[in-house]
């Protein structure tokens, strides 16, 4: 039997973006963050929910209502002129983590392990909400960076990171000599028994993680951050205007590799406006095919 029961999607408010920021133009980042006069419409900030015997674990912790509320959360000077310039947030008073676990009958004091995928704002709201007891997994890669005397440019700031009370847990994947995850080479099993493997996947981020599902009764997938925007331009090996290049053209290119070894399987990413139906239409397919 799967130790993995159920797996779903909940979304803590919107974010809107620039256009260059979904699909890069070629263009500096500095450049069209500056110039931009455009948005995207809202696209979710989606927090993966995954019931497992010994727990619930969450990929990713969305988006902090205090950011909305709080006129000090965010810094000053140019730092606050990157951040007004990046992102528009819509964060609903029922948008909290704590909130959209319970809509979907889950209560947050029983979350047991919770998986950053990269510790910027829109992936780390929901830690002043964990229970002491939750375990935070975040890559060894992505933590050091955290402390760094330019941090805060680069989408870090750590008085939201270094949170009172937050059981950090820094993790380097080690080698897993396990053929069916290739071609990655490197792997943290988050529960010791296969179902939930962390890969390095940096581009977005030096540290950046993503998490792939194996459950005996439901389909593989795989939960990829900000890797992509819209699974379709991961696909066509079009990345995001934020990151490393090649970095992230070197990591997209893996994932699509592992994913054609598994037709169908869904790719699920953090501000994907189609995660969802990607989701329930995989896990529907596969409930089809098991029947």
């Amino acid at each position: 039997m799967s130790p993995i029961n159920r797996v779903s999607v909940v979304s803590t408010g919107t974010v809107q973006i620039r256009p260059q920021h979904v699909e890069t133009d070629g263009t500096p980042l500095l450049w069209w963050l500056n110039t931009s006069r455009r948005w995207t419409e809202p696209r979710p900030i989606n927090v993966y929910v995954i019931e497992h015997d010994n727990g619930l674990v969450l990929f990713d912790l969305g988006q902090d209502r205090r950011s909305v509320t709080d006129a000090g959360y965010f810094p000053g000077g140019a730092a606050g002129h990157i951040y007004r310039r990046l992102a528009k947030f819509d964060i609903p008073s029922d948008a909290t983590l704590t909130a959209r676990l319970r809509q979907q009958g889950y209560d947050i004091a029983d979350v047991r392990v919770a998986i950053v995928s990269h510790l910027h704002q829109d992936h780390i709201g929901g830690l002043r909400e964990l229970p002491k007891t939750a375990q935070v997994l975040v890559s060894a890669a992505e933590f050091a960076e955290v402390d760094k005397r330019l941090a805060v440019f680069a989408g870090l700031m750590r008085e939201h990171i270094h949170v009172p009370d937050v059981r950090w847990s820094a993790v380097t994947p080690r080698r897993a000599e396990d053929p069916a995850i290739a071609p990655f080479t490197r792997a943290h099993d988050v529960m010791g028994d296969g179902s939930l493997l962390l890969l390095p996947t940096p581009g977005h981020t030096p540290g950046s993680m993503s998490l792939l599902l194996r459950g005996e009764g439901l389909p593989t997938m795989m939960f990829v951050g900000d890797l992509t925007y819209d699974v379709r331009l991961l696909a066509a090996d079009r990345i995001p205007g934020v990151g490393d290049a090649t970095g992230l053209h070197d990591t997209t290119r893996q994932v699509n590799r592992l994913a054609a070894r598994y037709p169908g399987m869904p790719i699920l990413a953090a501000h994907d406006p189609a995660a969802d139906s990607l989701l329930t239409t995989a896990l529907r397919q596969h409930e089809t095919v098991g029947a």
